[in-house]
């Protein structure tokens, strides 16, 4: 029997038992040759193939499906696991209340009223939460069953102090080592961006609470601690 006949023999029987083989690597190529390396529970051995003949079989579809191929370039595979999972928790529909928080069509909300009707005939309880966006201020709505569940926000807030104002907007915060945080915009509430302003303009020592949920971030509060 020539190579090509006894390389056809094996190939045909990859495919008649494939549970059989394990391949281990799944195959490994280099410049020059094709190795196909098939591992036993019982044998092991070794076959260079010529390059045209790797091609026919690296180009079946059973081949690939059963085994893998790894070409002489690296592939990196990326996990595209959901980012905003460690945003956001998992709490049942029916243990959130007023008060609270809530993601609704994305957003991060404060639930500002909830009421839960009676279970249905066919169906569950379910309960229409009303919220605020907790960055822009506006009003959303959301049914859910009272058994399921609901994302909800990380919701944080941290204290600066207030060093600066630049004349586009932008706070300058003293961060707890020492540093600057300059990425932040002065807040869009008028009576709270009032009383930043003003207090500024005086001289006073004033400490920001900075709010922040789902990666956005905004100033909520002010403490006034005293003049300078």
């Amino acid at each position: 029997m020539n190579f090509y006949g006894w390389i056809s023999e094996v190939w045909c029987a990859i495919i008649s038992n494939p549970h059989s083989l394990s391949l281990k690597p799944p195959l490994s190529l280099s410049s020059h040759t094709r190795r196909l390396t098939l591992v036993s529970f019982s044998f092991r051995f070794k076959v260079t193939i010529p390059r045209h003949f790797f091609f026919l079989i690296r180009n079946s579809s059973i081949f690939a499906l059963r085994f893998g191929i790894m070409s002489d370039e690296e592939h990196h595979f990326e996990s595209k696991a959901d980012a905003g999972a460690s945003k956001t928790y998992p709490q049942q529909a029916g243990t959130i209340r007023k008060n609270g928080y809530i993601v609704i069509k994305g957003r991060p909300c404060k639930v500002v009223e909830v009421s839960t009707s009676k279970t249905g005939k066919h169906g569950h309880a379910k309960c229409h939460f009303v919220a605020i966006d907790i960055f822009n201020g506006k009003k959303l709505e959301d049914i859910v069953p009272s058994s399921h569940n609901c994302d909800v926000p990380h919701v944080n807030r941290t204290e600066f102090q207030l060093i600066d104002i630049s004349e586009d907007g932008f706070v300058s915060l003293l961060t707890e080592n020492g540093g600057t945080k300059d990425d932040l915009r002065l807040p869009t509430d008028d009576t709270l961006l009032t009383q930043i302003k003003d207090g500024f303009d005086a001289g006073k020592d004033l400490v920001v609470t900075v709010m922040s949920a789902m990666g956005e971030e905004q100033i909520c509060a002010l403490k006034d601690i005293g003049p300078k």
